[in-house]
């Protein structure tokens, strides 16, 4: 069985792998526990806004995927 954080490691290397276009990590709290899932934008065909915080990793995943399609939205609207 998978500890939690087996779990979340192996979700953030599904999201690295998915979003190449952020640099996708987990922020600290006091203490050194894993905090809220972080993802800087590097490649501007990749998103919008410059950095996508939320406290999970579907949230994040599905803030990225929104990322995205605005992204391919403003790069039709420059056309």
């Amino acid at each position: 069985m998978e500890t939690r954080a087996q779990q979340e490691d192996q979700a953030l290397r599904q999201l690295r792998d998915e979003f190449t276009g952020h640099r996708i990590w987990r922020s600290r709290r006091g203490g050194g526990q894993a905090g809220d899932w972080v993802a800087t934008l590097h490649d501007p065909a990749a998103g919008v806004d410059p950095t996508v915080i939320r406290p999970n990793a579907d949230e994040l995943r599905t803030a990225l995927v929104d990322e995205r399609e605005r992204a391919a939205g403003a790069a039709k609207r420059v056309r």
